[in-house]
């Protein structure tokens, strides 16, 4: 098996975490670590029975993500990181993974923008911020993105490197710029987004968790563009 390990953060996914496990190639299926936020609808019992590791993360997605990443097997050369919800191409994991095990990048993302999308996988205000962060990140560091998408690799070592303090939605964010600013090897991959496999989103799903998540990548975004290097 491939030295990785993949961290998935839930907050009751219990109608897909199953399905999101077992998509996962056998090769890359070394360390499957469910972070959850205190589900309640069985979301941990429906992990381990796929094969996954489930460790009680608290609230917070930047929590989750963190606290996946500090558990990750020690022999793991990369950290995958994806959401639970089955909107994620599991099968395609080697995508993104690969050039950070070649040892020829350091930090890979999907692109969602940049892919196939279901109809409806994506609402318009997913899209526009990802291009409104990708031209800010692109502004003050030279490395412009087109998402900021949850589907994304990261070597150990770099991941260490990068000192991540954000434990809410503004994770995917501060990751992404505190990497074009060290100067790592990035590359986002176009990937197929699918519409999520069931349940509510947690961001997209109403108005208040689009505003609340909005706030916390602006709040982010301002945080890590102000701090030094």
């Amino acid at each position: 098996m491939e030295p990785l390990s993949l961290v998935i953060p839930t907050f009751n996914e219990a109608e897909t975490i199953g399905g999101v496990i077992r998509e996962i190639p056998a090769a890359y299926r070394l360390d499957i670590i469910v972070a959850d936020g205190g589900s309640t609808d069985g979301t941990q019992a429906v992990a381990r029975a796929a094969g996954a590791r489930v460790i009680d993360a608290g609230r917070g997605y930047g929590r989750a993500c963190a606290l996946g990443a500090a558990a990750a097997h020690t022999a793991s050369r990369a950290i995958v990181f994806m959401d639970g919800d089955g909107a994620d191409r599991g099968d395609l994991i080697g995508e993104i993974a690969r050039p950070v095990l070649d040892g020829t990048h350091d930090f890979v993302l999907g692109s969602r923008t940049r892919g196939e999308r279901e109809p409806g996988a994506m609402l318009w205000h997913q899209v526009f911020a990802g291009r409104v962060a990708g031209f800010g990140i692109g502004a003050l560091y030279g490395v412009k993105y087109s998402d900021m998408c949850a589907f994304r690799a990261i070597s150990s070592d770099a991941l260490h490197r990068l000192g991540m303090k954000e434990m809410t939605y503004g994770w995917n964010i501060e990751m992404q710029m505190k990497a074009a600013r060290a100067g790592l090897r990035i590359r986002e991959v176009p990937l197929p987004y699918r519409r999520r496999g069931g349940g509510i989103s947690k961001v997209a799903g109403s108005l208040r968790g689009t505003l609340r998540a909005g706030s916390r990548i602006a709040a982010t975004f301002c945080r890590v563009a102000a701090s030094t290097r």
